[in-house]
């Protein structure tokens, strides 16, 4: 049986995480809740075309930066779900799991800056 950190605990991996990001992408990030979530919705595998068994550890709910205009203003807040239940079922270890969560949170925030998946890829954050 796999032993889960606590909600708690979780949080406070991600909220460290997120003190640890460079000051320039934690002031650039604005209007984003990043959330925590237990698991990722099914529409959202389905749509995603994720197969069962198939695991996502984070998402970027948004318009990215660079594809915003004027129109996009008002809009509800952003959110970068981090999903903790296949990240605690794929990553056991403690540090690993920390590792693990960052490299998600980064992956998310590269989406909100633009950035896709073969440029996430070219910074080790796929």
């Amino acid at each position: 049986m796999t032993q889960r950190t606590s909600a708690a605990a979780f949080d406070e991996i991600l909220r460290q995480a997120i003190l640890d990001l460079p000051a320039m992408f934690r002031e650039s990030l604005q209007n984003v809740a990043i959330v925590v979530e237990e698991w990722p919705p099914d529409w959202l595998l389905e749509e995603l075309d994720i197969v069962p068994g198939g695991t996502l550890y984070g998402f970027y709910h948004g318009i990215p930066l660079p594809e915003r205009s004027f129109l996009d203003s008002g809009n509800l807040p952003d959110k970068i779900s981090v999903y903790r239940g296949p990240l605690e079922g794929d990553f056991r270890d403690p540090g690993e799991l920390a590792r693990q969560i960052r490299v998600t949170l980064l992956h998310e925030i590269g989406h909100y800056f633009g950035m896709d998946e073969e440029d996430l890829a070219r910074f080790g954050y796929e």
